[in-house]
């Protein structure tokens, strides 16, 4: 076995769960070899350089053996070498701590936490009004 397609292989060495989100991420150019954008089909052979971008960080991997069956977890590292830049856990690392901070519109209601901190900024700690709804305006 000389060259296997990219998104077997990917599935195989166990960097995205199906086949199908490894195709995925092929078709939203989220998976690069030597820069250029490469499709699902796209064959590799041992010792190419793997991109591949998972929000917030872009992971290399370089081919070590290639293989179109799905490998258990403790034979990954047979397969592959992990040679993401310390920079890029460092991008995680830091989205990891400013956790809610960043939070985009839409995704929730704010956490206990979340509250917490608003009534301490507000000053008060009570949001409830009192409202007299039988007295006449």
């Amino acid at each position: 076995m000389n060259e296997v397609r990219i998104d077997k292989w990917m599935w195989a060495t166990r960097i995205f769960k199906s086949r199908t989100i490894a195709v995925e991420a092929c078709k939203k150019n989220r998976v690069m070899i030597a820069g250029v954008n490469v499709k699902p089909s796209r064959m590799i052979k041992t010792g190419d350089v793997i991109q591949v971008r998972k929000p917030p960080m872009t992971f290399s991997f370089k081919v070590i053996q290639l293989t179109e069956r799905r490998i258990g977890a403790k034979l990954v590292p047979d397969y592959l070498e992990n040679i993401t830049p310390p920079e890029q856990y460092e991008i995680l690392e830091m989205n990891r701590i400013s956790g809610f901070v960043d939070r985009a519109r839409g995704l929730g209601r704010p956490t206990k936490k979340d509250r917490r901190e608003l009534e301490q900024f507000t000053g008060t700690d009570d949001f409830d009004f009192d409202f007299d709804f039988d007295s006449e305006q």
